[in-house]
């Protein structure tokens, strides 16, 4: 993995800034420490950061030119199946002067260009720069593993791995207040849209062509979800062989690599999976000394010892993570308020001192229907009796304590808000359950606000399918990867996803959702497929978010930021943003007895407000 960042100009006036390609190589330096290069030609520049990963040799360095040096790249991601695409160009007459999948992945553009993107199996962002064409070609995974932002106006074509690296070419930070707006509901941002007007993410599974300043995005994958014939026994072998070759891929790597093991099902499985693949597998999880209702380490342990993994507990106290918080925060291009992120960042910083690369089980929850929030759905469509005693009992749960930080209190939370959930629509009830707030916290801009909640919803249908569907396109790439992604790369570490594998997505939307989940199971086939393989306790125990203590912070070391620092009346006045009575009100319901959601509408607000200083103040 590595950074990469450019600019193509169209003007004079564009061709004065190409000289801050190296601030903004450089403010990638940790998705890269292992080396920087850049390249200019007229009206073009390109910077890549380096995380020696395949081929360490300076055969790999880039910005990499092919043999005729009319093509050059910056790549950051991997391509796992790049061995067989080598033979493939050789077979060709292709002479390649590295073992990297970044010169494999140069050439086959060459020889294909967009058609090249079909035979990927990876992450990946990358951009090609074509001498003779005077053009930039630009391409990213199909699910938005590997991040890419860009910036175009009348003057230039701007890119980066990362928000900051867009920002050192000095483009304008004009607050995108739809975005704010949908971000305190669901605490990110979702793609194609940023905190900044302007300045967009690439959309996944897509590709676009610059020249002569015009430039049209255009997607070459799509989920393929047409059903399958294949009786259940079968298509559990058929999910356990597509799963044991992803991560057989994924574990191509001349650096040390090791496994995220939480003790959930996902890690277990792919942790258990390349155990059976190399002899002496490292395993790391991350555990709580002082939050036993947070800490998952015993079910870690459980697997470790039946894998004989070489396990490593991260036991963190919370003065552990309440001072790494603010280098996480400062690690923040824009507002991001998945409160995990704070946990990844810290096992991500921990395994980075014993591996360079590691794989997770991320993406398993939104094609198996993994989350609390789908048994619920599922209930919800179903109905019966549970759901009518629930529904009758909304007037009485309204009035007793709410809160993530303890088991009773997190239950009468979930219920009241699948109580509220069964009389809305399908969209409706996925937009409340996706997020945190009442859409009234920011009040300006809400016609905008509406159409972007329109397209974000407009996957949602009857088919229960279609509400995996829409968390693949919203949740998993907009706030799970996200998080995986920066948290790692914030500490120089390498992360694969497996269950990415776009052969496993396309096999898990063909089949059907009774397969995924009932009434009594979740992720019912993923179980099923691998139960001979793990502990009894991991396939019966209950999903359990990756949680950090915030309400105790909240009511002892922050309190002083929410009252007198970020949150504080005058400064809300002054940015001119924020409804302070509703501010207001929320502060008062997190020192209440029941905190309910206000613990992460707090958070998400102080996450901005942190962001907004560090740009505005």
């Amino acid at each position: 993995m590595c950074g990469i960042t450019g600019i193509f100009a169209f003007t004079e006036h564009g061709k004065n800034i190409l000289s801050q390609t190296s601030a903004a190589t450089y403010s990638l330096r940790k998705r890269g420490p292992d080396g920087e290069g850049l390249f200019f030609h007229n009206n073009v520049a390109l910077g890549h950061r380096r995380l020696k990963i395949i081929d360490t040799s300076d055969n790999a360095s880039q910005p990499m030119n092919d043999s005729s040096e009319r093509f050059t790249i910056v790549f950051n991601g991997e391509i796992f199946n790049f061995k067989e695409l080598r033979k493939g160009l050789l077979a060709k007459g292709v002479k390649l002067k590295s073992e990297s999948d970044t010169e494999v992945l140069l050439n086959l553009f060459v020889l294909e260009k967009e058609k090249c993107l079909e035979k990927l199996d990876g992450e990946f962002a990358f951009a090609i720069y074509d001498k003779k064409d005077a053009s930039l070609f630009l391409a990213r995974d199909r699910f938005g593993i590997k991040p890419l932002y860009y910036f175009a106006d009348a003057d230039k074509f701007i890119f980066g791995s990362e928000m900051k690296a867009v920002l050192a070419y000095g483009v304008p930070k004009q607050i995108d207040e739809a975005s704010l707006q949908t971000y305190l509901h669901l605490n990110y941002i979702p793609s194609p849209n940023s905190i900044f007007k302007g300045v967009n993410k690439f959309p996944s599974a897509s590709f676009a062509k610059i020249k002569n300043s015009e430039f049209g995005i255009q997607s070459y994958y799509e989920i393929n979800s047409q059903p399958i014939k294949l009786n259940y026994e079968k298509a559990e072998s058929q999910l356990k062989n597509l799963l044991e070759s992803s991560v057989r891929q994924r574990m191509i790597s001349d650096v040390p690599l090791g496994c995220f093991l939480s003790g959930g099902i996902d890690s277990s499985i792919i942790s258990t999976i390349a155990s059976q693949n190399t002899k002496h597998l490292k395993t790391f999880s991350i555990g709580y000394k002082d939050e036993k209702y947070f800490d998952e380490t015993s079910f870690a342990n459980l697997v470790a010892k039946k894998i004989k993994s070489e396990h490593t507990v991260f036991s963190l106290s919370n003065d552990d993570l309440f001072s790494n918080l603010h280098s996480v925060l400062d690690s923040i291009d824009e507002p991001f308020a998945d409160s995990s992120a704070l946990a990844v960042h810290l096992l991500s910083k921990q395994t980075q001192k014993h591996v360079k690369v590691a794989l997770s089980g991320d993406g398993a929850d939104e094609l198996f229907g993994g989350y609390n929030k789908h048994a619920a759905e599922l209930k919800a469509r179903k109905g019966g009796l549970a759901s009518s005693l629930v529904k009758s009992s909304k007037s009485i749960l309204k009035t007793l304590p709410k809160s993530r930080n303890t088991k009773v209190g997190n239950k009468i939370r979930q219920l009241q808000k699948f109580s509220e959930g069964l009389d809305m629509n399908s969209k409706e009830r996925y937009w409340k359950w996706a997020g945190f707030s009442n859409e009234n916290v920011l009040i300006k801009n809400q016609k905008e606000y509406k159409e972007r909640k329109d397209e974000i919803l407009k996957y949602v249908s009857d088919d229960f399918d279609s509400v995996l569907y829409s968390d693949v396109k919203l949740v998993l790439e907009n706030d799970m990867l996200v998080k995986v992604d920066r948290m790692s790369m914030d500490n120089s570490l390498e992360v694969r996803v497996p269950f990415l594998d776009h052969k496993i997505v396309d096999f898990a939307f063909s089949l059907p959702s009774e397969f995924k989940i009932d009434q009594k199971k979740s992720k019912k086939i993923l179980k099923d497929a691998f139960r001979k393989e793990l502990p009894v306790e991991i396939l019966s125990r209950r999903k359990q978010g990756f949680e950090v203590p915030l309400l105790k912070w909240f009511r002892t070391e922050l309190k002083f930021i929410i009252t007198d620092d970020l949150l504080n009346e005058k400064l809300v006045k002054e940015q001119n943003l924020f409804d302070g009575l509703e501010i207001k009100k929320l502060i008062a319901q997190l020192f209440s007895n029941n905190p309910d959601d206000s613990v992460a509408k707090i958070w998400a607000l102080i996450v901005f407000q942190h962001w907004w200083k560090k740009h505005y103040a």
